[in-house]
């Protein structure tokens, strides 16, 4: 059984461990943690995982988060992945730091790489990992707050949510996206 782990982000240093590049950093550490390697394929950095029988495909787009939705494509019709076995990873605003939610599909919340996704793959039908990353802003100052990197205090919460959200990935692809939910979603 193959599965697709799709992390958003954009490439590029300027963009390392920012808030908007949690889904390259939830990839990393599933890839991390089960001693695997990234190589740069059409689209993406790709690394192949096999964990308890089942074959995990993890992209990292190099599309840039707007177009997100051409790597995912791609890399669901080369490994002949069905919907239903792909799980995409995105930082979400209206969630507090500390937060996952997993949902089976729904709405892009204005997330622009969410949105592309859908428009290419013609379906909001999709299994997607949000991980909260907070509002604490100042009114107007959105994307700075997006594109910034963590404050100190919040990297040990990221930390400990990075290893939450391997464990949700694991449960999705082992006991389905209901029971992740139920697990997870609290």
């Amino acid at each position: 059984m193959k599965f697709l782990i799709a992390g958003l982000g954009n490439i590029g240093m300027e963009y390392d461990a920012t808030r908007h590049n949690i889904g390259f950093e939830v990839a990393d550490t599933f890839v991390l943690k089960n001693s695997g390697n990234y190589a740069l394929d059409r689209h993406a950095y790709v690394s192949e995982i096999k964990w308890k029988g089942k074959t995990f495909i993890v992209i990292k787009p190099t599309t840039y988060m707007n177009l997100s939705g051409k790597a995912v494509k791609y890399w669901m019709d080369k490994e002949k992945i069905p919907l239903e076995n792909m799980l995409v990873v995105v930082d979400e605003l209206a969630l507090p730091l500390g937060t996952i939610r997993l949902r089976a599909s729904g709405s892009n919340a204005g997330h622009n790489g969410l949105k592309n996704i859908e428009l290419v793959l013609g379906s909001d039908n999709y299994q997607r990992l949000r991980f909260g990353i907070g509002s604490d802003f100042p009114k107007g100052m959105q994307i700075q707050f997006v594109l910034g990197k963590w404050k100190p205090a919040e990297i040990p919460i990221v930390k400990d949510m990075l290893l939450k959200s391997v464990e949700a990935i694991e449960c999705f692809a082992t006991q389905g996206i209901s029971k992740a939910m139920t697990m997870y979603n609290k």
